[in-house]
């Protein structure tokens, strides 16, 4: 691309784009939460058109020269399944709006290149999936189905918007040795789009760095990392964490020293048994880091304790002191809740501003339905500047970067000052600085009196530094 400006100026960068892929590189696009990677991307595949400048494409040696053809894009969303304008949030938990819901293997169909599928599939462990359902599958399950499902179309360009999130290490691994023996096999080119900008994989060749809507020099790996202590700035937060430690205390009508007791609890869809007779109690205080492979249940565990699956109602489950099914509605539950999980950031179509998403969450809906009152828009806008998105109050959700819309679902989990935060994958498609910032905020809230936490991450490195327990789940186990 020369000089390429898009002709919708609500999706043009900062400066004209100046761009080229050459043969044999493999490229990361790199930078900050809504920095412009996204509509980088998007314009260099022709979604937005050029009001100026030119593109061009050499696929060779593939048949043929079109984009559809040969460039393959897995973005953030796609990430969770197809179909995204048919899914709900809790559609994963209702068994009765899973029969027509496609198979693994229904949506995977057939290839002519035996050897890549075997492969894939071996690396994936896709033969187990086959027959799943697929809204059934973990956020990491639907990971390794996208890919799978993309590299079987063997495109001449392979662009991947933060694959590694969401997969346990064992799959992360094996998704980095793929590509990279990939690179080394066929004409494939990789390009990457990374919220984390120092972890660039080491079978990319060039980086190009986004920032503030500028596109940057294209430079080799080596002397990115070499210069990246230039652009990692350091922020300690010790003041937006002594804002949350000062925060006053709400009144409330539970005080039980047991937040969420599970008795001998049992989850099973068809001949799946997804938790096996678990017993597990979370006391007043204690912040838990929760953790197991893709598909071993954290998900399904956390929408038990979060009242989203029906299944919780035949189960012996007690939160803060009250037994399930005693009278108590689930509304009565979620207003103690803070709650962020892949579920919920896939369900979130709602194309609000940002400060009605933030605010959804003082009354648990997916979109706002009830006008806050002057002083809880108020907390609403503070949670907004601790999060660093003050900026974003009056932009549409939909139109902000996913990272973006992350952190916007973040501040709605901390609206009500909940005394049960339950944080699934919480730092997903989140920069570097970011990631930093969440933790730290994650910290000084959970340091307040009687704040209780449930943490699920594939990260040792994402977790606080106040974890006091751990669970440890293992499929069918």
């Amino acid at each position: 691309m020369h000089q390429g400006v898009a002709r919708n100026p609500l999706v043009r960068l900062a400066k004209p784009i100046d761009f080229s892929l050459l043969q044999g590189e493999h490229l990361a696009v790199v930078g900050p939460n809504g920095a412009g990677k996204s509509l980088l991307i998007d314009t260099l595949l022709g979604k937005y058109p050029l009001k100026e400048g030119s593109v061009s494409y050499d696929f060779s040696p593939s048949d043929t020269q079109t984009v559809y053809d040969n460039v393959k894009y897995i973005t953030f969303r796609d990430s969770y399944g197809a179909a995204d304008a048919n899914y709900y949030y809790q559609q994963r938990w209702n068994a009765h709006d899973q029969e027509d819901a496609p198979t693994v293997g229904d949506l995977l169909g057939e290839t002519d290149n035996v050897a890549l599928k075997e492969e894939l599939f071996a690396l994936f462990n896709m033969e187990s999936l086959l027959d799943k359902k697929i809204i059934l599958l973990s956020s990491g399950e639907l990971r390794k189905f996208q890919l799978t499902k993309t590299l079987l179309t063997s495109p001449r360009v392979l662009l991947m918007d933060n694959p590694f999130i969401g997969l346990d290490a064992s799959a992360r691994e094996l998704l980095h040795d793929l590509l990279k023996r990939v690179t080394r096999l066929s004409d494939l080119q990789i390009v990457l789009v990374l919220s984390m900008v120092d972890d660039v994989p080491d079978f990319i060749t060039h980086v190009l760095p986004v920032f503030h809507g500028n596109v940057g020099e294209k430079q080799t790996r080596t002397d990115y990392l070499n210069g990246l202590s230039l652009h990692l700035s350091e922020d300690d937060c010790s003041e937006v964490q002594q804002a949350i430690l000062d925060l006053p205390y709400q009144r409330t009508d539970y005080e039980s020293a047991e937040v969420v007791k599970l008795n001998g609890v049992s989850i099973r869809y068809g001949d799946r048994t997804i938790l096996k007779e678990l017993d597990w109690v979370v006391n007043l205080g204690e912040k838990w880091a929760l953790s197991g492979e893709n598909g071993s249940g954290k998900s399904t565990l956390l929408s038990l304790v979060c009242a989203d699956n029906p299944q919780s109602y035949a189960c012996d489950i007690s939160l803060f002191g009250r037994k399930r099914g005693t009278g108590e509605s689930i509304w009565e539950i979620k207003k103690h809740i803070g709650y962020v999980s892949p579920e919920m950031h896939r369900a979130y179509l709602k194309n609000l501003p940002v400060i009605e998403i933030v605010a959804s969450g003082l009354h648990d809906s997916i979109g706002l339905y009830k006008r806050p009152l002057p002083e809880q828009m108020a907390i609403c806008e503070w949670w907004m500047q601790v999060f660093g998105i003050s900026s974003l109050k009056d932009k549409m959700f939909l139109q902000i970067s996913s990272g973006e819309q992350r952190l916007a679902l973040l501040a709605r989990a901390f609206v009500k000052d909940p005394e049960l935060l339950i944080l699934d994958e919480p730092l997903h498609g989140l920069d570097t600085f970011n990631r930093k910032r969440v933790k730290k905020i994650i910290e000084a809230f959970c340091r307040r009196q009687n704040k209780t936490l449930i943490m699920v991450t594939h990260y040792e490195n994402e977790l606080p530094a106040n974890i006091t327990n751990r669970l440890v789940l293992k499929k069918s186990r």
